[in-house]
């Protein structure tokens, strides 16, 4: 039996498996090594369904091991982010401490959980809808992930201390919350940074993006991927506006 019959899944398994030590420096809390755990998880996440095309070898199974896969690491995960981040918020700053008079602030931190919430939802719909076989409707889980484990990774950098400031508020992280779990099953069309072929006619906007992306990762480091993410969706949506003026 042909070994490369089980390499695609045994990429979305590497992906469980760095999902799962991420949430291992969670509860340990080591936010920097699950943002690596959780880059590295995507990257095989990026890469199984391409190998699985290349090969030969798609199947139905491919399809729901990924998607329990991501799961983990784009949905477990930065919903237990946000949770230790509320946490971390309150223990830290005295006005947001839980008390006798503030024992609601207590709930808060379970609010993040509405990320793995809708990241679940998103995951269950895309694989009935046959309108994401091209490109996406709603942010991807692994883009929404990465911009939820993008925040202790800018608190930790002393370059963005007024961003830091303005992180450390609960009101704040529950805004980031609600439009996360929003931009998720939004009905917004995304294009696909996944690649069926190298070839640059069908991938043009792909590789320009890729391009700028890493342009903002060398100048502004981890701040750069909020702002990616934000630069892909207005770039998807001038794309679809430009293609539907083509059409009429």
């Amino acid at each position: 039996m042909a070994i490369s019959k089980y390499i695609p899944n045994a990429l979305t398994l590497l992906n469980l498996t760095c999902g799962l030590l991420a949430l291992i420096q969670i509860f340990n809390g080591y936010y920097d090594f699950a943002f690596y755990f959780v880059c590295l998880g995507i990257f095989f996440d990026f890469w199984d369904g391409f190998a699985a095309r290349k090969l030969g070898v798609s199947s139905e199974l491919g399809v729901q091991l990924d998607s329990l896969a991501d799961m983990v690491t784009s949905g477990v995960v930065p919903g237990l982010m946000m949770f230790k981040l509320f946490e971390q918020i309150q223990e830290n700053i005295p006005q947001f401490k839980v008390t006798e008079d503030t024992f609601y602030m207590g709930i808060v931190p379970y609010l993040g959980f509405l990320i793995t919430l809708a990241s679940c939802y998103r995951l269950a719909k895309f694989n009935i809808d046959e309108r994401q076989t091209e490109n996406f409707i709603g942010l991807p889980t692994p883009a929404n992930t990465l911009l939820i484990m993008s925040i202790p990774m800018i608190q930790y950098a002393d370059e963005y201390q007024w961003l830091t400031d303005v992180l450390d508020n609960p009101y704040v992280l529950l805004a980031i919350t609600l439009l996360s779990a929003y931009l998720l099953n939004a009905e917004i069309k995304l294009f696909s940074l996944k690649l069926k072929d190298f070839s640059w006619a069908n991938n043009k906007v792909r590789f320009s993006f890729v391009v700028y992306a890493l342009i903002l990762l060398l100048f502004l480091n981890v701040l750069a991927i909020p702002v990616i993410i934000l630069s892909y969706i207005l770039v998807s949506m001038v794309v679809n506006t430009t293609a539907k003026n083509g059409n009429n």
